[in-house]
Order: C-alpha cells, then sequence, then structure tokens
C-alpha cells in the first residue's frame, strides 16, 4: 500500500527501534502518594487525579518494557492516544494517602491496546479498592493523525508482557 510504513525493514524503522529498546516484565503496579495538589476543596483526590495517575502508571509500564515513547515518536513518529475511558470511583483517596495502581493489559487490537487498571489504598494491614477504570489507547502515525496497526514487534512484545 503507497505511503504505508513497514515497520520490519530498514534503517529507523520500529524493528530498530524495539532492538535497541525491548526489555521484558510480566504485571505492573505503581506507587502513588497523595499530596496536597492532587486534592480537590473537600480534601479527597480530584476526580481528574485518578486517571492521571492510570496514564502514569501505562507510561511507567511501557518503560518497564523497554518502551520509550518520547524515542518512539523520534524514530517511528508512533505515539499511544486514549480513545476510551470508562471509570468508576468508588471511595476517595485523601492527603497522604499511599495508593497503588495496579495495570493489566486484557485485549490487544490491530491499532488499539486496552487496559484494565484499578487504583489501591495501602495501609499496613489492608488493601481498599478505591477506583477502577478501563482505558483504550490507540497507536496512531503523529504525522498523519490516523491510527495504524500496532507493530509487529511490539505487539509481540506487549503479548509477551500481557
Amino acid at each position: 500500500m503507497a505511503g504505508r510504513r513497514s515497520f520490519g525493514r530498514g534503517v529507523g524503522g520500529y524493528n530498530t527501534f524495539m532492538q535497541k529498546h525491548a526489555k521484558s516484565a510480566a504485571s505492573f503496579s505503581w506507587p502513588v502518594r497523595v499530596y496536597y495538589e492532587d486534592t480537590d476543596a473537600g480534601g479527597v483526590v480530584y476526580y481528574a487525579n485518578y486517571l492521571c495517575y492510570c496514564e502514569r502508571a501505562r507510561t511507567e509500564w511501557l518503560r518497564r518494557l523497554g518502551v520509550d515513547q518520547r524515542n518512539m515518536r523520534a524514530e517511528t513518529g508512533l505515539v499511544f492516544v486514549v480513545t476510551r475511558a470508562e471509570a468508576n470511583y468508588l471511595r476517595g483517596a485523601e492527603l497522604d494517602d499511599a495508593l497503588e495502581v495496579h495495570t493489566q493489559v486484557v485485549r490487544i487490537g490491530g491499532a488499539s491496546i486496552v487496559f484494565e487498571q484499578s487504583i489501591l489504598r495501602q495501609t499496613d494491614t489492608t488493601s481498599e479498592r478505591l477506583f477502577v477504570a478501563k482505558i483504550t489507547i490507540a497507536c496512531v502515525d503523529w504525522n498523519k493523525k490516523q491510527a495504524v496497526r500496532l507493530p509487529d514487534e511490539l505487539r509481540s512484545l506487549l503479548e509477551a508482557a500481557a
């Protein structure tokens, strides 16, 4: 197909990127501490910040796999964008709470990845679920602003880690 990028061939393609940057990881959770800046006037975490915590956890999960999104964009023109977010707020987190953001891949599509993420409040003796979300991200060609299929090397890496 004319104008379509082949990532398995050539210098600077996705294959080269993955050979330089790929590692492996199984599951992922990311710690978060609640600061004043995260809370609203009522003293609980502002609702949008739960989505920010999830974004950070997905980014750190990708980083653990060896996917540096800045380098990926510079070297391949690909970026990830959120296309759908379904969120359930179960309980509020408060100032200085220690939280864990758990991230799990539930589906890898042609150009998308669906994550289930949950945020738990951690104490010495308990773990309480505060937030759950289903987040869909798409692989997008930054220059064309169009969704594109996940390159085979990236798909393989994600499937091995899922």
